[in-house]
């Protein structure tokens, strides 16, 4: 799909992140200002939440009871907003010593999986491999995958059975069951992408095929289980993650920016940006169990 299609909904941001589609509404993160911003169908927008100078929200999704989760860069890395707007810590996370968390994402159980890199390449530091570590709805937490390179984007499938992950490094998606104790198992790929396809945000469709956002291929890919190519979206701008709307509203939401260093982010330069491109298929609907 060619530009020409592309409609632009939001500009000004810094770098725009984690878009979710919840409650009619289009939410994501915007590292510049450190805010969370919600954007409506007419465009207009709410800051719901702000968080602390330099402490970027990396990432966001609910709990089954309607709060927020934020994984951020604060002292305390997974904050909840309570009814009142007041953030919280959910859990300490402290225990598993690990550095750079990145990104959530909350099954239909409640069990809360956060993936991050134990470092971060893209600020100088030496490549390690991540992981993914869980936290159940009674504060628990765990590492629940290791040697994931480069982990981003994660979505859970419908049935809340399978997790897939985007390993942005080794260029595929790797797909694990969801055990009934909230552990990973059966580690496998499930479409190995193309020669510099680093994939980033993800989101499932109701068929169950995936979409990935890149930065280097400026583009979103649909795919299917096995890397059958489906649809591609040119941007032209670095993408760094997609969301879908819901079947009334039938669009893919892009986060684009011209990237060049972390120092686009840390300046708060207006970069990023929203755009929306039609889609034949509405994103999948989140289910409890």
């Amino acid at each position: 799909m060619g530009k020409d299609n592309l409609r632009t909904i939001v500009t000004d941001l810094g770098i725009g992140e984690s878009p979710r589609w919840h409650g009619g509404r289009l939410w994501f993160s915007n590292w510049g200002k450190q805010e969370i911003i919600a954007v409506d169908a007419d465009g207009s927008s709410e800051v719901i939440a702000q968080l602390p100078f330099k402490s970027f929200p990396f990432s966001i999704d609910w709990l089954p009871d309607g709060r927020l989760l934020i994984v951020s860069t604060s002292d305390t890395p997974l904050l909840v907003q309570e009814a009142d707007g007041s953030l919280q810590p959910y859990a300490d996370l402290s225990r598993l010593d690990i550095k750079g968390w990145n990104e959530i994402v909350v099954d239909g159980r409640g069990n809360a999986y956060i993936n991050g890199g134990n470092s971060n390449p893209m600020a100088g530091e030496a490549y390690t491999p991540g992981f993914i570590a869980v936290v159940m709805p009674d504060g628990s937490s765990r590492r629940v995958a290791d040697n994931i390179a480069f982990p981003n984007g994660m979505v859970v499938t419908p049935d809340n059975k399978t997790l897939i992950i985007a390993e942005s490094y080794a260029m595929q998606l790797t797909a694990f069951d969801i055990e009934p104790n909230g552990d990973l198992s059966n580690r496998r790929v499930w479409a190995k992408l193309g020669e510099n396809e680093n994939p980033d945000g993800l989101a499932i469709d109701a068929e169950g095929a995936v979409w990935y956002a890149t930065v280097p291929g400026k583009h979103c890919v649909r795919v299917r289980e096995g890397g059958e190519i489906l649809d591609t979206i040119d941007v032209g701008l670095g993408c760094f993650a997609c969301a879908l709307g819901s079947a009334d509203t039938q669009k893919l939401f892009i986060m684009a920016a011209e990237w060049k260093s972390m120092k686009d982010v840390s300046s708060a330069l207006p970069v990023g940006r929203v755009v929306a491109a039609p889609v034949a298929v509405p994103g999948a609907r989140k289910t409890q169990s």
